[in-house]
């Protein structure tokens, strides 16, 4: 529901969710504001911080993504050390298939190492003689879809007839295990501004324009108008500089501008639901493990 929205629709509503249990119903709304190839920019309505912030940290830590996990140094002449190769290698993001790999623990294998959770990489280089960079592109994978996002990352700089040759192996993973399974290179919300200039109060100074880094000011007709509301970051430099105190901030707690840019393992759309998926199935475990809780909460605040 969420990527037929992002693609066409304007808005989709999210009547009906696990957190409506426990918080009440809210009737989550995501607009798209912006879509790039590896960057989209949501406004969120109808939720609070709270759920903003359990949402990023879930994007950040649960969602799973590939990463080299093993790495098996066979001959190794360049000037690194066999664990530098090794910490390089593993993270290096790679394009993610999560409808063909299962997590390891979730596998049929029991995390032993199957083609139905790993995959297998080589990497064999000898440099000419006037040597030789090695890169992603020169890692060679078990499965064509399972690809560095890049093939332009260095591994190592090799001297004439030095040689690299390795095996190594990839798995899902998370964040929360380490930095190497995260599919974003940031993830961040901000509350939405709003931003007002009484024009009978400005004097026309031009001193909100000069100091507003973010450009949300320009003039017209010799008065400050608002031109970029959406970019403001609250910061109040404008309000501090303008003398006449013509300049008004304040922000909508209910509602949220949210930057997601994956590191290209994954689609930033999928990220976005993935984290939506695991938010609710983390909701239903605290539901099944408290059962009854939001009752008793509730009795007693009415004491």
């Amino acid at each position: 529901m969420v990527h037929a929205a992002l693609e066409g629709e304007e808005v989709v509503e999210y009547k009906e969710s696990m957190w409506c249990k426990l918080r009440g119903c809210i009737n989550l709304k995501v607009s798209l504001l912006e879509k790039t190839e590896d960057m989209i920019t949501l406004l969120i309505q109808d939720v609070n911080p709270g759920f903003m912030n359990s949402l990023r940290r879930i994007i950040l830590s649960e969602t799973p993504v590939m990463a080299i996990h093993e790495v098996v140094i066979l001959e190794n002449q360049s000037p690194l050390f066999d664990e530098t190769i090794a910490h390089r290698l593993s993270l290096v993001p790679l394009r993610t298939n999560l409808d063909r790999y299962t997590m390891p623990e979730k596998c049929e294998c029991e995390g032993v190492g199957c083609n139905l959770c790993q995959v297998g990489f080589t990497l064999e280089v000898e440099a000419p003689e006037n040597g030789y960079v090695a890169t992603t592109g020169d890692l060679k994978p078990q499965d064509p879809d399972i690809v560095p996002v890049s093939d332009d990352i260095p591994i190592a700089k090799l001297a004439k007839g030095q040689r690299i040759v390795v095996e190594a192996f990839a798995k899902l993973g998370i964040g929360r295990v380490h930095a190497k399974w995260q599919p974003v290179s940031s993830v961040a919300y901000k509350m939405v501004p709003h931003v007002k200039v009484d024009p009978a109060k400005c004097d026309g100074c031009e001193e909100c324009v000069k100091v507003c880094f973010k450009q949300v000011f320009e003039m017209e007709s010799g008065k400050a108008v608002v031109a970029r509301e959406m970019d403001c970051t609250l910061c109040n430099l404008c309000t501090k500089e303008c003398v006449g105190q013509a300049i008004s901030i304040d922000y909508d707690n209910t509602s949220f501008i949210f930057v997601l840019e994956s590191t290209g393992a994954l689609p930033p759309v999928t990220i976005f639901e993935k984290g939506l998926d695991v938010f609710k199935e983390r909701l239903e475990q605290l539901i099944a493990q408290f059962p009854g809780q939001r009752t008793r909460s509730k009795r007693k605040s009415r004491k």
